[in-house]
């Protein structure tokens, strides 16, 4: 078993370093890594990544938003929270058996005095509150499963990060099973800190088996930052990757009046959109409409394209600022 340790908290950076070692290190050895991201929502590879985060919350916290290579539901990171990774062959099965890495993790944790155990097809719990969600990934007879440890997290960002959206979403994205959840730290035998928990984790998970350290090269490192610019770091993979998704949201502007807007959106990019509402306006919004479609549905992008656009022309008494606040969020 060769192990690793990620040196960076950037998630795009840590997906990158998972796809890096399951792609290219030698195939002839098992991997297991640990790694954090801070202030992160992950969402799996089949999700529509609008109906999984509060975009609001989001941008105002500067949370970063990845996509995965595994199914599954979203999730968040913080620094309270350790990531594990196994690489290895699959074998001869090519059936999904998540349980069979998860069960180690909890053998782990009885051992350190928490009673941990493997419910439903991909979670691991305390008294029924989930602590580990876990997904897998497989390719050309390769297997990465992964999974999270919520050790110390912020229990009430978490909630914030992932609230489900009040618009009327309908995609064919797969959404997420909420649970209660709980966090590993309170039930363990004595208090340790996260870096003494990761020490006792690994002693517990692979006593008596022998464990070869790796250390990144600069041609490793080379390749995974480039991996993580050119996919993990991008729009068109954490938005773009979505399924063709349509929104209904309804929005009351004070001075304004209610505006209601219809969007289908594919690839993260606008592909139609339509206002209605009981606003006031000089022109038809048809040409707005048409100025939006092919836009990335993106704070920036949007903001770029309407500068010189008189929106209020639109929708009396409302600013380009507003409207793009309607669409993104």
């Amino acid at each position: 078993m060769v192990y690793l340790e990620s040196p960076s908290t950037d998630p795009y950076f840590n997906l990158a370093l998972e796809q890096y070692v399951f792609d290219c290190l030698p195939r002839d050895r098992e991997y297991f890594m640990l790694w954090q991201n801070d202030n992160t929502i992950v969402v799996g590879k089949h999700q529509n990544t609008a109906e999984e985060i509060n975009a609001d919350f989001v941008r105002t916290h500067g949370v970063r938003v990845v996509r995965r290579l595994s199914g599954g539901g979203a999730v968040y990171h913080d620094l309270g929270n350790l990531n594990f990774t196994f690489v290895m062959d699959a074998g001869a099965d090519s059936a999904l058996d998540l349980h069979l890495f998860c069960q180690p993790v909890a053998r782990a944790l009885q051992k350190l005095g928490v009673d941990a155990q493997v419910n439903g097809r991909n979670d691991i719990t305390i008294d029924g509150q989930k602590f580990s969600g876990n997904a897998q990934y497989r390719k050309q007879g390769r297997i990465m499963h992964h999974g999270t440890l919520m050790f110390d997290s912020d229990l009430s960002v978490v909630a914030q990060a992932l609230q489900v959206s009040q618009d009327k979403i309908e995609s064919k994205g797969i959404p997420s099973v909420r649970s209660r959840v709980t966090t590993i730290r309170p039930y363990l035998r004595q208090d340790v800190s996260l870096e003494q928990f990761k020490a006792l984790l690994l002693e517990a998970m692979f006593e008596g088996t022998p464990m070869e350290p790796y250390s990144l090269t600069t041609q490793d490192l080379a390749a995974v930052q480039a991996l993580r610019d050119s996919r993990y770091a991008t729009w068109e993979w954490n938005y773009g990757a979505s399924p063709k998704w349509s929104v209904r949201k309804r929005r009351r502007v004070e001075g304004v009046g209610v505006i209601e807007v219809f969007l289908v959106v594919e690839r993260g990019g606008i592909a139609a959109a339509d206002f209605r509402g009981d606003y006031f306006s000089a022109e038809d919004s048809a040409p707005l409409s048409a100025r939006l479609t092919g836009l990335p549905l993106e704070p920036s992008a949007l903001t770029d394209a309407l500068r010189d656009v008189p929106v209020d022309r639109y929708f009396t008494g409302l600013t380009a600022e507003a409207l793009v606040c309607i669409l993104t969020q």
